[in-house]
């Protein structure tokens, strides 16, 4: 990770870190007080590129110090999920060999097909409703919610001491968020609508980050399109060089892939999507996967 990284401190994510901060305080007030369906809006926005800005952090980036690098983007903006564990769950993921398994990705939104069958049939109604994009738009923050809370509830039960620290530091940093809101124009159930709409937008960059295929190399994907969504996602849509290069910065992330475009699309089995445009009308209300994971035995 580190040979991809540049040297010394990388002023544009810095710089941005700090454009972000300044937008979801003015959203927070000034626009928000101006014209309050603008503010939710764009808040929501800075909450999605916060969370990219975090994911960021937890790969080396601006600074070399992860303690540094933590301290600038640890507050919760979006309320739930506490940095530690999104940097933990994340690091896991980043086990190639593992990706879409449904034990070892913490990350994978796929299901044990033994798990699936013993599913009430409204659940697995709603988990095949979720697995179209606007489901995971619209119901995907809540399961998201439940199903995360649930496994943290377990670690917490189970005494896991790193788990604990993480959120007592999550309890600390929601003090100055909440102060703010409390403080703000934007009043607090407005400020709730816009962190789900957060977490919304960014199940439009997870939904299929990642297919089952027999071949790890295989199961990351290209969104070649480069636009606001791209940009919120800090190039992210370009998964596969982010999956490759973890240590290249969001600046770089384009101009590494096409330098080795052609490489890329060989090395993913062809995964390639044109733009977020094309997901959308492929996959809006259609769904792209099964829940239960394809390849797995199912018995």
């Amino acid at each position: 990770m580190r040979k991809d990284r540049d040297g010394g401190t990388e002023w544009p994510t810095l710089l941005l870190i700090a454009a972000c901060y300044g937008t979801w305080a003015w959203a927070t007030t000034w626009l928000s007080a101006a014209f309050l369906p603008a503010g939710i809006v764009l808040t929501a926005l800075a909450i999605t590129l916060h969370s990219s800005l975090q994911h960021e952090a937890l790969h080396g980036h601006p600074f070399r110090s992860p303690r540094l690098n933590h301290a600038l983007v640890f507050l919760p903006l979006g309320l739930l999920f506490p940095y530690g564990r999104f940097r933990d769950l994340h690091l896991a993921h980043h086990r190639d060999e593992h990706l879409t398994d449904p034990y070892d990705d913490p990350e994978s939104n796929y299901l044990d097909p033994k798990v699936w069958r013993r599913l009430p049939g409204p659940v697995r109604v709603l988990m095949r409703f979720n697995n179209t994009l606007f489901g995971r738009l619209t119901a995907g923050p809540a399961i998201g919610a439940w199903v995360f809370l649930r496994g943290e509830l377990r670690a917490l039960r189970a005494g896991d001491a790193q788990v604990r620290r993480d959120w007592i530091l999550h309890a600390a940093g929601l003090v100055p968020v909440i102060a703010w809101i409390w403080m703000a124009a934007m009043p607090g159930w407005a400020y709730l609508a816009a962190a789900y709409g957060g977490m919304s937008v960014l199940k439009i960059r997870t939904y299929l980050e990642h297919r089952a295929h027999a071949l790890p190399r295989g199961r990351t994907v290209i969104i070649e399109g480069q636009g606001l969504l791209s940009f919120l996602f800090l190039n992210n849509s370009l998964h596969v060089v982010h999956h490759a290069r973890p240590g290249v910065p969001w600046y770089r992330l384009p101009a590494v892939y096409r330098a080795g475009r052609e490489e890329y699309r060989r090395r993913n089995e062809g995964y390639v999507y044109a733009s977020y445009g094309e997901i959308f009308r492929r996959h809006l209300f259609r769904a792209k996967d099964p829940v239960p994971h394809p390849l797995m035995p199912d018995r």
